[in-house]
């Protein structure tokens, strides 16, 4: 009787693990695209630190970044035992979040050119007259932080929406690991990346002039500023597909819609691509609507 009972709760055991397996997959593939933006924008917020500080930067981040997830998984979780209806709401919130920071990097990248260099010269210029580098480090983090407070939430109401409807212990461990995983892969390649130049001028300078470690060297210094620039654009069009596609299932009927029209399509590369397209574009619409709308409520606050 006691090894049968033994049997049965190491079944549950084992559909319990089976269940956060798969939707811990399909949380980390719904949260991908806010991964590609964070990554981006937690990389350019050492820009301006000394190169010898910069990973204690990011390490200052990634620790305010675990905070903020022991602040927002319970709650989450929290929300999802007495007011579950919340998560929908909260989840197209984020959506349109996304769709609405998508397309104000589009919207300045297009009226400020200049406006990354712009940022860079300020903040070497702030550097450089800092007196307390120490603190001015620290506004640095507190910065990042409050960021990530953002991204973070955008990631585990993402998660939490995949697992609702599982009991709670699965919720629990789903949105826990999603939240740990994603913080430690951020923060390890962001390390990585702004190290990436140093790595090179390293290999450089210990290798022998013409060498094939010296020409991959200069590789990685020439890399790296192509490397954040495709960081941002990946991460951009990530927002539109990712929040795009939150707003399409928000939609009652609509993936009973692109069912029917991919099956009178027929082709196996409109099963590929129709789907991403269709969210890609309500992305681009959702955020171009939602920005006209603040845009326009802020300049009546400024009027006032």
């Amino acid at each position: 009787m006691a090894g049968g009972s033994l049997l049965v709760l190491l079944d549950d055991i084992a559909t319990v693990l089976d269940d956060v397996a798969a939707m811990t997959k399909v949380a980390a593939r719904k949260t991908a695209g806010v991964l590609g933006d964070d990554l981006a924008l937690n990389a350019q917020q050492v820009t301006g630190v000394r190169a010898d500080r910069e990973l204690s930067v990011v390490w200052g981040v990634a620790k305010g970044s675990f905070r903020n997830k022991l602040i927002l998984v319970p709650l989450a979780l929290l929300i999802s035992v007495i007011a579950p209806w919340l998560i929908q709401p909260m989840l197209l919130l984020g959506g349109l979040f996304l769709c609405f920071e998508g397309m104000e990097k589009i919207f300045e990248k297009m009226l400020h050119k200049n406006s990354n260099q712009e940022k860079e010269t300020i903040d070497e210029a702030a550097l450089a007259e800092q007196p307390d580098i120490d603190e001015y480090e620290k506004e640095k983090i507190k910065g990042a932080v409050r960021t990530d407070f953002i991204l973070s939430a955008e990631i585990i109401v993402i998660a939490l929406g995949v697992v609702q409807g599982y009991p709670l212990v699965t919720q629990a461990m789903v949105v826990s690991v999603i939240a740990t995983v994603m913080t430690a892969g951020v923060y390890g390649l962001v390390a990585g990346i702004v190290k990436l130049d140093d790595a090179g001028i390293f290999l450089v300078k210990k290798s022998k002039s013409g060498s094939l470690t010296m020409h991959f060297g200069n590789l990685l210094v020439n890399t790296a500023p192509y490397l954040m620039k495709l960081l941002a654009f990946v991460g951009t069009v990530a927002m539109f597909l990712v929040g795009g596609g939150i707003v399409v299932h928000a939609v009652p009927h609509s993936h009973e819609f692109i069912e029917s029209t991919l099956q009178a399509i027929n082709h196996p590369l409109a099963t590929a691509t129709v789907p991403q397209a269709v969210n890609g574009i309500v992305g681009i619409v959702s955020g171009t609507i939602v920005l006209a709308i603040v845009t326009i409520v802020s300049k009546l606050k400024a009027k006032l």
